[in-house]
């Protein structure tokens, strides 16, 4: 980018990545959606069914350990058009599966894999080198993507799944992460950091000289960070959030409709969550700007979860099912621009994809229990009671917990 454009390059990368997270969040939150199609045509229970997203959250946690060391290294553009293309195909063959080895295999892996390429670790480390004054507002609005992609998608998955059905929703999920996938990332992902193109983050005025045609690497051993209490405390908490988000993006349509409430409706409620969550993800950015310390803003949308399943554990018609839905997503809403805020204000920006990657192999692997979880209790007592029982009591520890986050030295 040349010093004397108008729009700083790091607006396109916030642009891209919110687009990247829109299409590949909101097409892996529609699993929810088809779980009990596919349970009752396979003649199976919701926990078989349900290993398939456990399976894709690990292959995903795994993977996002190289993606963040490689995006560290080289432009983003390759990494998301590579997982573009592998998701696409994974959706694809999903859509022909008759056994659940095929679709452990085809959306536990592949999905898996295609979907850690286009992930936060890929998106929002590549935002966050771009910033630093303003990184917050740029990671809640790339972050707002995820909302927006599920309140589209998941409306759209569950309206397929009435008049067609579930395959021919994977079909078109297929064609639209292929689609915007490749085109986005070669076109706005193009990029490293500012420095490498004789720039300044948040795109200050002062010159640096242009004379590197790649990023200098920053790196942070694997062991250092094992021996950082606040590694773990972010892995801890971080993890058993998402775990509960995967169970209530998995099982929450299935637990609404075994409620009485029609299926456009149950299906219409995720994308409840992502309407607030949208909002949740401006505002906890926004405001992280403005306060001292980031984890208060964590400990703030944790609340809000906390108080949306509550609400969610006495729900009975379509009326309560949205107001529990619109609390808890503007507490979700702060899962995705919060812990990158919170590994750059910890451990510095220039290692944010090595940092972010280790950590969400740690995330994602408790991210692969929930929706497992929640099959497994559901096969047990025949309700998700249960679920959202346990649900709360994980949000009141991980509050808590967050109290303890230490903030320490950055390593660069």
């Amino acid at each position: 980018m040349e010093k004397n454009q108008k729009i700083f390059w790091g607006w396109y990368i916030v642009g891209g990545a919110f687009l990247v997270m829109a299409i590949n969040y909101g097409a892996r939150y529609c699993f929810g959606v088809f779980l009990k199609p596919m349970a009752e045509e396979f003649g199976l229970s919701r926990s078989v069914i349900s290993v398939a997203a456990a399976i894709n959250m690990l292959v995903y946690s795994f993977c996002a350990i190289f993606v963040g060391r490689m995006l560290d290294r080289i432009a983003p553009r390759w990494i998301i058009t590579t997982g573009a293309l592998i998701a696409a195909c994974g959706y694809v063959l999903t859509g022909f599966v008759n056994t659940p080895l095929g679709l452990y295999i085809s959306y536990g892996v592949m999905v898996g894999l295609g979907s850690a390429g286009m992930g936060v670790v890929a998106c929002s480390s590549s935002v966050g080198k771009w910033f630093i004054t303003k990184r917050g507002l740029a990671l809640g609005i790339a972050s707002m993507g995820i909302s927006l992609g599920t309140a589209m998608l998941t409306p759209l998955a569950g309206y397929m799944v009435v008049v067609l059905n579930w395959r021919f929703g994977l079909m078109a999920l297929s064609f639209i992460m292929l689609l915007i996938g490749v085109f986005v990332s070669q076109t706005l992902m193009r990029r490293t950091n500012p420095e490498a193109y004789g720039l300044l983050p948040d795109g200050d005025k002062i010159s640096v000289p242009h004379s590197v045609s790649t990023p200098v690497v920053h790196k942070v051993s694997t062991m250092t960070l094992f021996r950082d209490s606040r590694f773990w405390t972010l892995a801890v908490c971080q993890g058993l959030a998402v775990m509960i988000s995967m169970s209530v993006f998995v099982h929450q349509v299935a637990f609404a409709t075994d409620s009485g409430i029609d299926k456009i409706a149950a299906a219409s409620s995720l994308a409840a969550i992502s309407i607030t969550g949208f909002m949740g993800q401006f505002l906890f950015g926004w405001i992280t700007d403005r306060i001292r310390d980031p984890k208060h803003g964590s400990i703030m949308g944790i609340s809000f979860m906390l108080a949306g399943t509550i609400l969610l554990i006495n729900v009975h018609n379509a009326f309560q099912l949205y107001i529990a839905s619109l609390v808890y997503g503007f507490g979700y809403g702060s899962l995705a621009p919060m812990l990158p805020l919170l590994i750059a204000h910890r451990f510095g920006r220039h290692v944010m994809g090595s940092v972010y990657g280790l950590l969400t192999f740690f995330v994602g692997t408790g991210g692969a229990i929930g929706p497992v979880l929640g099959g497994l209790i559901y096969d047990h007592f025949g309700s998700y009671h249960y679920l959202w029982l346990v649900n709360i009591i994980l949000l009141s520890v991980i509050a808590i917990a967050f109290l303890t986050l230490k903030k320490g030295q950055q390593y660069a």
